[in-house]
């Protein structure tokens, strides 16, 4: 999807019970989101499924009585958006400032940043690829 509908931290909480186990009914998505948490109160949780299927981040169908839903939109996109959003917000659009704040405010562990350097090294040899040769993203 070109514009991945903008979507609550709530609304986040919901569709990524969707996008692991779809489709669900709305009892099935209560059901999943209730576990342990009190604060998901049917009527709510309904609420914001109104919300999602209206900004067709999801898609509603009847099942006999009760109604399934299933995504409309992929997580890796919504998570592309939302991470531009508030790189742009917070940053200012700019990478370096957040990747240096991350790296600098996190308690990283050795592994996880030998992880970031594998990835910006790879990142780097595949930018000295002609077009051709590079993965796609």
């Amino acid at each position: 999807m070109k514009n991945p509908p903008r979507i609550s931290d709530t609304e986040w909480e919901i569709m990524r019970v969707v996008w692991a186990h779809h489709p669900l009914t709305a009892a099935a998505i209560i059901a999943r989101l209730s576990k342990g948490d009190d604060r998901w109160h049917p009527k709510t949780t309904r609420t914001l499924l109104a919300r999602l299927v209206a900004k067709k981040a999801l898609g509603v169908a009847s099942v006999g009585r009760a109604y399934a839903y299933t995504p409309l939109v992929r997580e890796a996109d919504c998570m592309a958006a939302a991470s531009e959003s508030f790189l742009a917000r917070v940053f200012g659009g700019s990478l370096r400032p957040m990747l240096a704040h991350f790296v600098e405010k996190q308690n990283l562990t050795a592994r996880e940043l030998a992880e970031l350097r594998a990835l910006l090294d790879q990142r780097t040899t595949d930018r000295s690829k002609p077009a051709k040769e590079r993965p796609a993203p």
